[in-house]
């Protein structure tokens, strides 16, 4: 009846101060003093209760008695010693703590109190009050010198519970790393943390504290890797367990090593760098794990790292020349043997040694790479050649790291002459794949600054050239324009004077010999063209002779003139990609390429519009298509001012016929694609065009006359019977309307837009154009959550029951949730807000779902593939989450006779298979059913995805498969005969796994 009565007002008593603490104690007398252990535990407990609550509001005074008071009962009965530090955890947070009572506290808990022998939440209350001592009385333990970190050991010997140890690892790391007196206590210190190495803990299932293994590895680890004073108890630990056979406490021993040697010197490490080396050695030549090899090169990499760090006095052994004279007597000579398996560890070992240091590299390499040239020539087989040039390249690379080659000291410079002889050689090899080590080799080379001579230079070009054009494998020649471009902007003046001049000649003779093959050395020479422009100054050579090739090709008559223009564009694609983070060069292309294009495109819709037969093959929608990516790519970079500067000439071009801007401007009539007329339909198809150019650029670029733009592209994409126009201006008219500001225009244009959908839906010649313009008005105002997007939607829905467009409409869906190639997405400054894929499942899968079951029986199947559609673009941890309640639906979906729907569908099931088993597993019986049976299907695409459905069913649980084993074995024998080898292919990797 006494706690009942205190403990309502107590708290805001003291709070209020209508009580003080020392008046709480008066009133808690008759419990405090009383002969019965559990009564004076229960007014103790009352009395740190409030003191946990009112520590803040305590006077100096108050403090003093009360620490004093709960010192005296450190001695009392073992019932009342957790209340006891319950009180002084909260008296150890009080700012006006007396000095000299937090070591007083301490003492007493030192002398009085067995620690180990407490539950665990009053161990954690042990060390909470010392953690927040040592946050705000540092200075006073210091005081007590070494006796504080004899304490705090016997507190902390034989913790056991996980929480706890986070906190006294912490507490220990502490002690170290703010000077602490350890005294004679640091070996006491090193056990009492060091028995927990290797950490061996697997929490419980279902853990609420969500403390992990790797929590208290890297905490422990921490602690023995926070002073060199434990080196010499610490690393013969270490050795011990990179010894033993167990795989974790290997990995643990060599992090922790790599870890100690950041702080590590000479004096530390003299007495065990043999041990060290003989097990890192064993490790690495022995091992048959990738991360334990790894774990063992890093370690390697540190020691060496750390001897490198190390001041030497003049009368001292020098350790880091002797260590690596170990290393490379144990190494160097498995160097000579390329055929054999230790050939790589040493490697491995070697280059681990030399990337620590400038130092380590100089004295490895001055030993390791003559001898590795001279195997080179010794060695004649090319696998052999490969393997040695392989090492070697590890060895560039690491002198890449420390940049410019010093000539006094690198053995690379001594040695370049037999260097570039061996990678040149590598070049000329019929192998390959030694010419491809030999690429790579070369440009490394290149990359070291005042490696290569001028005349190097210019043979390093010549084999350039000669690999890009004349190679027959694919792999040397992308290879070798690969390293054109990377070592273009360092050598500007030697690519553009040598390498751009000889790439045009060979482009002008075989064009004169007229070779069209896929293939060729045409393309070759386009593509090289492309692969060396990544320099301004290169980027003005190259430009030029890729438009005068394409106007050439233009002015043409062969039947592939088509294909060539297409690489072309393709090429010009390419360097105005590489040229787009470069301001200076970006708006040289812009300039260049864009009016050329359109100039050379205007004057091929004019000839056509005249029935003159030159330059037909640039208006064929492949070559268009090849141009739009080349002037998007052109345009999505440029700064808002040039990008004003050019709009302000394009769109006047294809709204008024100015044409003044273009060079050759000189006609045979005006250009008027918005105009009527089938002489016009040519001239109507440069759309694209200006798609490309107006979708492309910034959102604060300001387009001239863009309402009268609006609705021109509006009546052309509902009117015109060509369906690749039709198309291209309502992709145009969705790319303006994505980005236009809201408000009173944007609703009018849009309002007009509904009309003339909903005319052109209605009966008569125009519902697919109507229905596309539909698809891409929808997909424009999704992205941006505008609100007519929910009711274009609904029409879209409305569609799926219509005989005639309902199979389009369907596939509609995949082109409102996919990434558009070019407009209406993120690089071309599209409005696209985030989850805008999550909105729209969630606000439209319920009506699909709802559709499809009041569906008559021929639409279904419209349902299901919009549904597919949708379902297979969800990120898919949404898809999970939703799972349960579409999966029936989506098994459904494997039974209908649309191959576009079990495409869809099996392309959407194989993940979850992977991400949602126990879902799944629920429906495994109707799932291996359904899968075996498309494993027949007529359609390759289908039957190679339902393999890789059959495949991804072994994910699910053991149990549930065995019962299909058998059956799933015998019934996927079929397509291992299947006529196709791609079909092979995945039901060898199925039924093996079966």
């Amino acid at each position: 009846s006494l706690f009942g009565s205190l403990s309502l007002p107590l708290f805001p008593g003291v709070k209020d101060g209508k009580w003080t603490v020392l008046q709480l104690v008066e009133a808690l007398g008759f419990c405090l003093e009383n002969t019965d252990p559990r009564t004076r535990g229960r007014g103790i407990q009352l009395l740190s209760q409030v003191l946990l609550q009112c520590y803040s509001l305590l006077q100096e005074k108050e403090v003093l008695h009360l620490v004093l008071f709960y010192e005296s009962r450190l001695q009392d009965h073992h019932l009342v010693i957790p209340s006891v530090l319950q009180g002084l955890r909260a008296l150890s947070m009080c700012e006006v703590l007396s000095p000299g009572l937090a070591v007083s506290v301490l003492k007493a808990i030192f002398q009085e109190v067995h620690v180990q022998s407490l539950l665990q939440l009053d161990r954690h209350t042990v060390y909470s009050i010392i953690t927040n001592f040592m946050s705000t009385r540092e200075e006073e333990l210091k005081g007590l010198g070494a006796d504080f970190t004899f304490g705090f050991i016997q507190v902390m010997d034989g913790e056991k519970d996980p929480r706890n140890l986070l906190v006294a690892f912490q507490i220990v790391r502490d002690l170290i790393t703010k000077d602490y007196a350890l005294g004679p206590f640091v070996e006491e210190l090193f056990e009492v943390t060091s028995c927990y190495f290797p950490v061996d803990f697997t929490p419980p299932p279902n853990d609420p504290h969500g403390i992990q293994r790797e929590d208290l590895i890297l905490s422990l680890r921490a602690v023995l890797a926070s002073t060199p004073q434990f080196a010499e108890f610490l690393l013969p630990l270490l050795i011990e367990k990179l010894d033993s056979e167990l795989q974790s406490a290997k990995l643990d021993s060599l992090q922790t090593l790599t870890a100690c040697c950041a702080i590590y010197g000479q004096k530390e490490l003299q007495e065990f760098l043999p041990s060290l080396w003989s097990s890192l050695r064993r490790e690495v030549f022995q091992t048959a794990s990738e991360k334990i090899e790894t774990e063992c090169l890093a370690a390697l990499h540190a020691l060496s790292a750390c001897l490198s760090r190390s001041v030497l006095s003049s009368d001292a052994e020098d350790l880091l020349d002797s260590f690596l004279s170990s290393i490379l007597q144990d190494c160097r000579h498995h160097l000579c043997e390329p055929d054999m398996k230790l050939v790589w560890p040493s490697a491995k070992l070697l280059q681990a040694a030399a990337g620590a240091s400038l130092r380590t590299y100089h004295r490895v390499t001055r030993s390791v790479l003559p001898l590795l040239l001279e195997q080179y020539t010794n060695h004649p087989q090319s696998s052999q050649r490969r393997t040695i040039l392989e090492m070697l390249l590890g060895f560039l690379e690491l002198q890449q790291k420390w940049g410019h080659v010093e000539e006094d000291e690198s053995t690379l410079l001594s040695l370049k002459a037999p260097v570039c002889s061996v990678v040149f050689s590598a070049l000329t090899d019929p192998s390959v794949q030694l010419q491809l080590v030999g690429i790579k080799a070369l440009t490394l080379l290149g990359c070291l600054q005042g490696f290569l001579s001028s005349s190097d230079l210019e043979l390093v070009v010549d084999h350039l050239i000669r690999l890009a054009l004349r190679e027959e494998d694919s792999q040397s020649s992308e290879a070798a324009m690969e390293t054109a471009g990377s070592l273009a902007p360092i050598y500007p003046k030697v690519f553009s004077g040598h390498m751009v001049p000889r790439l045009e000649k060979e482009l002008q003779s075989e064009r004169e010999e007229s070779s069209h093959s896929p293939c060729s050395l045409q393309q070759r020479c386009l593509q090289a063209l492309a692969a060396v422009s990544t320099h301004t100054s290169i980027v003005r050579e190259t430009v030029p002779v890729l438009l005068q090739h394409l106007q050439k090709v233009q002015k043409g008559s062969e039947a592939g003139n088509t294909q060539e223009m297409v690489s072309v564009c393709q090429s010009l694609h390419r360097v105005a990609l590489q040229c787009q983070q470069d301001a200076e060069g970006c708006w040289y292309f812009h300039q260049t390429v864009v009016p050329c294009l359109l100039a050379m495109a205007v004057q091929a819709a004019m000839q056509e519009s005249t029935h003159l037969l030159l330059g037909k093959a640039l208006l064929e929608e492949e070559v268009l298509a090849a141009m739009v990516p080349v002037i998007s790519a052109a345009t999505t970079h440029l700064s808002p001012e040039l990008a004003a500067q050019s709009v302000s000439h394009v769109v006047p071009l294809f709204l008024d016929g100015e044409v003044s801007f273009l060079p050759q401007n000189s006609f045979p009539c005006s250009f008027q694609p918005f105009g009527d007329g089938e002489c016009l339909e040519a001239q109507r198809r440069l759309v694209a065009l200006l798609m490309a150019f107006v979708c492309s650029l910034p959102r604060n670029v300001a387009i001239p006359q863009q309402e009268w733009l609006l609705r021109e592209l509006l009546a052309l994409s509902c009117s015109c019977n060509c369906p690749f126009t039709a198309t291209t201006a309502a992709k145009c008219f969705a790319g303006l309307v994505n980005k236009h500001p809201a408000g009173q225009q944007l609703d009018e244009i849009l309002q007009l837009a509904v009309n003339r959908m909903e005319l052109g839906l209605a009966e008569g010649p125009c519902r697919t154009q109507a229905l596309t313009l539909l698809l891409w008005v929808t997909k424009a105002l999704v992205l941006r959550y505008h609100p007519l997007s929910s009711c274009l939607t609904d029409k879209l829905l409305g569609l799926l029951g219509d005989m005639e467009l309902g199979p389009a409409a369907a596939d509609g869906f995949s082109l409102l949730m996919a990434e558009s190639p070019d407009v209406l997405h993120k690089g071309c400054h599209a409005d696209v807000r985030i989850m805008f894929r999550q909105r729209f499942f969630t606000d439209n899968v319920p009506k699909l779902v709802q559709g499809f079951h009041g569906a008559g029986p021929d639409v279904k199947a419209n349902y299901l593939k919009g549904l597919s559609h949708v379902l297979n673009h969800l990120p898919k941890p949404v898809l999970v989450t939703e799972l349960p309640t579409l999966l029936s639906l989506l098994l459904e979906a494997l039974s209908c006779s649309d191959r576009v729907v079990q495409l869809s569908t099996l392309s959407c099931l194989q993940p979850l298979l992977l991400e949602a088993p126990q879902i799944m597993s629920l429906h495994v019986d109707t799932l291996v059913t359904k899968f075996l049976n498309l494993t027949s299907s007529p359609t390759m695409a289908v039957r190679i995805a339902a393999l890789r459905c059959a495949h991804a069913l072994t994910c699910l649980p053991t149990p549930v498969l065995l019962p299909y084993k058998a059956r799933v074995i015998r019934a996927l024998a079929k397509p291992l005969d299947d006529k196709k080898r791609l079909v092979r292919k995945e039901a060898v990797a199925a039924r093996g796994e079966w």
